[in-house]
């Protein structure tokens, strides 16, 4: 409410009112939960709406969106109109764009990761120092590769690529740790699941968008439904530091007016400067101070003073001060921080005041005409001229059909960036197309039983070659033996006695016989003659008279120990053939997964894991809506 051409805000003694032309030397609205913040802010923005200032507001609780109906008469009102004196009282709306990060209670508030920078980006993404720099490496490298970075997936896929082709670009730009990106993929990986899909891409905002002034002279009221996004407190926090930041590197010197060109309130302030790292908050600092030149007013609205950093809290000239609660030794020390930045009135102790304030009540202290800061006074702050109570959807929906904007934010365009270049560049190089796999073909089952074919002959030692050599297998009946060794095993060279001439020489040799019970060879010892006629042993028979030499015990044991040794070493030879087949079937397997992880890791690769897991999440997400749809209309 306007009062000579001033912001009538209350009255204490006299009526309390903020001079125009001292609006941009910023300000600072605190007091404890319910005790009257968000009516100060209201009346402070619809007197700069009033005066043809267009302002901006977040709605964390929603009942600021009430500034587009006109407010109702009611009791309390009608009290608190007596208690300040005013004599006529005008109820009225005021021109008001709704704005939503998330694109649902307003019109889409969108920024390309480019213009949010390394610094604001770093923040919210809550990375360190050291995955900061490593951010700051890859904003300079697409600068210089031409590389647009506009949206998530062009941050993603600029990462993949740095990683990729780290070794090249250590020199030139600094240490590009792996770990590094991988947490920063990390970390963009939680941000889309915060909504960040949404806001970063195009059409980005215009921030001179909001300095609009409807027809009937009024300044229009830009409100961002901030109710979802506060949950998420430092994408909340770096959004508002990005639109001070754009607004300041936009707006060129203006000097001192008669009135502000805009005129920012950051609700929940707080949470600006919540683990603010030292060179953002020196920037914010620096922006803080210097914008006032540019003719833009910035408001805090906190419970406590002490939560805005003492730098920047002695650049706020105008304050209005609601009560505090001093139930504990740190509350009233914070009682006493915020009375001994008010400019002290011998009519009352300030820091009594706090404590003693009602509902509705504040200290106020605005500048003077010459810049100084006024003396604090106890004031009764005026009711809003809008509603106080939250609009309903039909109400927001209609705003939004009908406002200045309506079409211009609404679509969101994907215009060549660098995830396409660096795709369609690794396509070129490696000509990749990708094709189905064909379908695996069933192996032919054979449902007939093994055949065993039975050998013709069989190995018998060769004392002239020393070696085994096949023969026939005779039609005789085999001799009942004690095999000595169930596995095959060559058989060292036996040492045989001079064949006397006039008598074959029959000795127990251990030979290879045929099992037809098993189908298999098996060896065991059998009386074995020497042929004079051919030289080789054969089976002895029945017509020899000359029984065979019987061999003493230490030779039997020998040819045991012997045959024992050989099948130990025919066992140990066969393992270590398995063995060997294993370690080149791990060597093929290894190979196998290199190669995939090598596609994984490629720019390609990553691009569409990334397109996929993107796909499936959202057919999660339309499904889950469908069905609990389908529950709720049960």
């Amino acid at each position: 409410m306007l009062y000579e051409n001033k912001i009538w805000v209350g009255t204490g003694d006299a009526p309390v009112c903020l001079l125009p032309q001292m609006a941009n030397r910023h300000g600072l609205i605190a007091g404890a939960t319910g005790t009257g913040k968000t009516v100060s802010l209201k009346v402070l923005a619809e007197g700069f709406s009033n005066m043809g200032v267009p302002v901006f507001l977040a709605d964390i609780k929603g009942d600021l969106a009430g500034t587009v109906e006109v407010g109702t008469h009611n009791d309390p009102i009608a009290k608190r109109l007596v208690q300040c004196g005013v004599p006529s009282f005008q109820y009225c709306d005021f021109p008001c764009v709704f704005w939503d990060v998330y694109g649902k209670q307003g019109h889409p508030v969108r920024a390309t990761v480019s213009e949010m920078g390394p610094t604001l980006l770093s923040r919210m993404l809550g990375l360190n120092e050291t995955q900061a720099g490593v951010l700051s490496i890859l904003f300079r490298i697409a600068d210089d590769e031409g590389m647009l970075l506009l949206d998530l997936k062009d941050l993603k896929a600029m990462l993949a690529y740095v990683g990729e082709h780290a070794r090249e670009y250590t020199l030139d730009y600094g240490n590009i740790s792996t770990a590094s990106v991988g947490a920063i993929q990390r970390a963009i990986g939680v941000l889309e699941d915060d909504g960040g899909e949404q806001f970063f891409g195009e059409p980005a905002l215009n921030i001179a968008d909001w300095m609009q002034v409807a027809a009937d002279g009024k300044g229009v009221i830009n409100i961002l439904a901030a109710d979802k996004l506060f949950q998420h407190p430092k994408m909340y926090s770096t959004f508002l530091l990005w639109m001070l930041s754009e607004l300041y590197e936009l707006l060129p010197e203006a000097g001192d007016q008669d009135k502000p060109r805009m005129v920012f309130f950051f609700d929940e302030a707080h949470l600006l400067f919540n683990d603010c790292p030292p060179a953002l908050l020196e920037k914010l600092e620096q922006v803080v101070r210097l914008i006032r030149s540019k003719a833009v007013g910035v408001y805090f609205i906190t419970q406590n003073p002490c939560d805005i950093p003492m730098s920047i809290l002695g650049q706020l000239g105008n304050r209005i001060q609601h009560a505090l609660r001093a139930y504990t030794p740190l509350d009233q020390k914070a009682v006493r921080t915020a009375a001994q930045t008010f400019r002290a009135n011998p009519k009352f102790d300030t820091a009594e005041a706090i404590t003693q304030l009602k509902t509705g009540e504040a200290l106020v202290s605005f500048l003077d005409e010459e810049g100084a800061p006024g003396i604090v006074e106890r004031a009764t702050i005026l009711p809003p001229q809008s509603s106080m109570n939250a609009i309903s959807e039909e109400v927001r929906a209609e705003e939004i059909r009908t406002s200045y904007f309506a079409g211009m934010y609404d679509e969101a365009v994907d215009r060549e960036s660098a995830y396409e270049q660096l795709a369609a560049s690794f396509q070129q190089q490696n000509q990749f197309t990708w094709q189905a796999p064909a379908a695996p073909v069933a192996p032919e089952i054979t449902t007939s039983a093994p055949t065993a074919v039975k050998p013709q002959g069989f190995m018998v030692f060769d004392p002239a070659t020393g070696g085994y050599v096949q023969r026939a297998l005779p039609q005789l009946e085999v001799p009942q033996a004690e095999p000595v060794q169930a596995e095959p095993a060559p058989v060292p060279t036996l040492e045989v006695a001079p064949v006397q001439p006039a008598q074959p020489q029959i000795q127990q040799m251990p030979v290879m016989m045929f099992d037809p019970t098993t189908g298999q060879y098996k060896q065991q010892m059998m009386a074995m003659q020497l042929d004079p006629a051919t030289g080789n042993y054969v089976p002895a028979t029945q017509a020899v008279a000359a029984p065979a030499k019987p061999l003493t015990a230490r030779e039997l044991e020998k040819q045991r120990a012997d045959a024992e040794k050989a099948a130990k070493e025919a066992a140990k030879a066969e393992k270590e053939r398995k063995a060997e087949e294993r370690r080149q079937r791990n060597d093929e397997l290894r190979e196998e997964r290199a190669a995939r992880a090598r596609k994984n890791d490629s720019v390609l690769g990553r691009v569409q894991n990334t397109a996929i897991s993107t796909v499936t999440r959202e057919v999660t997400r339309t499904l889950t809506r469908g069905i609990m749809g389908i529950f709720k209309k049960k």
